[in-house]
């Protein structure tokens, strides 16, 4: 049952983001890339794209989104040997979808709304820290989840404005205030995701998802502006 706390809080950012959607203000978008100039090579692996449906997309809204996974290099091919860790070859998956304007009552879909009507469902999930290469803290939420006997390792995160927020309301209510404070209500969803393999210990498949998000993030904010 959610405390009365959660609903005066969950009032208050309704009743602002309606005055916002009405005082007919226009966002300031900062100039940025598309997603689709992301590295392909990221941490010596190799990346395939992969789009969206039509249907998808018509739910995700007016945006602009990046749907890849990462490969170990060469992985697959005859010359190519298999790492003894299970999992080690294993893909990395990854999904960001950037919103240069949520003034119009579009917003991020949590994944925490989504994967349950995919028919995966959360095993376990917590919010912690990551330091990327270059030293940046960030604000992480991690889970896992599962399919059957399919498991995989998930990390995701809110940004916007150089920040970082693993809880989707916390990353309204950032939203609301810089929509006030600078006119600006852009701001992403980035997903970062990794099987586990049967007989992987699950610290494993974290460690390799860590790995890989923390090569990642130094080229954000080309993409989503600080």
């Amino acid at each position: 049952m959610r405390s009365p706390r959660f609903w005066t809080v969950t009032l208050l950012m309704v009743v602002t983001l309606g005055l916002l959607l009405h005082r007919g203000d226009v966002d300031k978008v900062p100039p940025t890339e598309p997603l689709a100039m992301i590295p392909t090579t990221i941490d010596g692996m190799t990346s395939r794209d992969y789009p969206l449906a039509d249907d998808v997309l018509a739910i995700l809204g007016k945006g602009d989104f990046l749907n890849r996974n990462y490969f170990v290099k060469d992985y697959g091919t005859p010359a190519a040997a298999p790492a003894s860790a299970p999992g080690a070859n294993y893909p990395i998956g990854l999904f960001i979808g950037y919103f240069a304007t949520q003034r119009t009552g579009q917003t991020m879909h949590s994944p925490l709304h989504c994967l349950p009507g995919s028919g995966w469902v959360f095993e376990s999930s917590h919010y912690s820290t990551m330091d990327d290469v270059q030293g940046k803290r960030f604000d992480i939420g991690e889970y896992v989840i599962n399919n059957g006997e399919e498991k995989q390792y998930v990390i995701y995160w809110y940004q916007a404005h150089g920040r970082s927020v693993p809880n989707e309301y916390r990353a309204r209510a950032y939203m609301l205030a810089d929509a006030i404070r600078t006119n600006r209500t852009d701001g992403a969803i980035i997903r970062v995701i990794t099987p586990i393999a049967p007989s992987e210990p699950i610290e494993s498949a974290r460690q390799r998802a860590l790995r890989f998000t923390s090569h990642l993030t130094p080229y954000l904010p080309r993409f989503i502006p600080n």
